[in-house]
């Protein structure tokens, strides 16, 4: 594909050069609404925000009219990039070498948006489009996910605005272009246990009453825990104990509080309302046992789901059989994604970069794969609207 103005590659490293540290949006989203202005799009900036969270900038943007409408959806903020003597770049330089485009965000996921951008021109270029195109792109992906893709998502309703399929470009392949689709995410509870006991001194504990020895207690049957055996689409549900907190500077005191807090990734045999049930039953009958008062908070981030509208999945697996050598595997693994909020509104899969270097220090994408990925999009395209002509 020659070098041009609508080339994914300079896109993408105009897009890096934005340092868009999340939430911010640092000039990506003016970027974006150029090119797609010059292709026919209507674009509809909105801010969201709430208290104690940072204002975020949402980009909803379509060309036509008419139904089918399939979206494109995707982020432009990026995580920090940590110690900058680390980089053998400037992560925010988009610098290219030996055939690999370096910065923050080259594969998560400013490389498949500008990917989606060039396929759409090219579509456009050939084709009379039999329906509607269109991109939902916030800048809060990567941070709480409270003033983004959610918010928007209601707001594009509220505005009469269907979307009937939706493309994630989250960096869905392990290793190469073609590897695996995402078909669905597990659903993630976050918990926290809070024991309470009476301080004293260490040296004469039946005047105290250890809450550390209580809450060990509780986490030991926690983990312990078999949730579930999985099923045919998801691995089993995991508990992950992350952080363990007493907040006690001293070696003579027996604190008065102990609390700690877990993950829960869980699949389809739970919801976030029958699992937080499971947990809290779970929880008495051990308190019960061993007299211990305790409290616990809880916070579902997303339901786990499962995309079964095959056509969907069908025409971007032909997309990838034709640009690859790969039979890409129907996955549900890994973390969480905008899909979340997506799959309540619409059927949803998820392709984009290799995502081995996402989050890291020199996180690069191969510049041969921006051109893969740029031709995978345009032959879904081509391959999903072809039933409408």
């Amino acid at each position: 594909m020659p070098q041009q103005k609508f080339d994914p590659l300079l896109i993408t490293q105009e897009l890096i050069r934005c340092p868009s540290i999340t939430p911010l949006e640092a000039g990506t989203l003016d970027l974006i609404e150029k090119y797609l202005k010059e292709l026919g799009f209507t674009c509809y900036r909105q801010k969201f925000s709430e208290a104690e969270t940072d204002d975020v900038e949402n980009l909803y943007a379509r060309y036509g009219e008419s139904a089918p409408n399939l979206c494109f959806a995707g982020h432009t903020d990026v995580v920090p990039v940590g110690d900058l003597t680390q980089w053998t770049f400037d992560p925010f330089e988009a610098k290219i070498d030996k055939h690999h485009l370096y910065g923050r965000g080259a594969v998560d996921m400013k490389g498949a948006i500008a990917c989606f951008i060039s396929a759409v021109k090219h579509y456009l270029d050939e084709h009379k489009c039999p329906g509607s195109l269109s991109l939902l792109i916030t800048c809060d992906e990567e941070g709480p996910s409270i003033n983004g893709t959610k918010k928007l998502l209601e707001w594009v309703e509220s505005q009469g605005e269907k979307i009937d399929y939706c493309l994630v470009g989250e960096p869905s392949n392990p290793e190469h272009i073609g590897d695996m689709i995402k078909v669905g995410r597990r659903g993630s509870l976050t918990g926290e246990v809070i024991v309470e006991g009476t301080q004293g001194h260490i040296a004469y504990p039946h005047l105290a009453d250890n809450p550390c020895h209580k809450l060990v207690t509780l986490l030991e049957h926690l983990k312990n825990i078999e949730l579930d055996k999985g099923n045919q689409h998801f691995q089993p549900s995991s508990l992950q104990i992350f952080t363990i907190d007493v907040n006690n500077p001293t070696t003579n005191i027996i604190p008065a509080k102990a609390s700690a807090k877990f993950n829960i990734r869980f699949n389809t045999h739970y919801t976030g309302n029958t699992l937080e049930a499971h947990l809290r039953e779970i929880l008495d009958n051990i308190a019960n046992q061993y007299d211990i008062k305790y409290k616990m908070n809880i916070r579902v981030s997303g339901e786990a789901f499962l995309t079964e509208n095959t056509e969907l999945i069908d025409y971007l697996s032909q997309a990838i059989d034709k640009h690859t050598s790969s039979k890409a595997e129907l996955s549900t693994s890994g973390g969480t994604s905008d899909a979340r909020f997506i799959h309540k509104h619409c059927p949803v899969v998820e392709f984009g970069l290799v995502s081995q270097t996402m989050h890291k220090v020199d996180e690069y994408v191969r510049t041969e794969d921006i051109y893969t990925l740029t031709h995978i999009y345009q032959s879904f395209i081509t391959c999903l609207f072809e039933q409408y002509k």
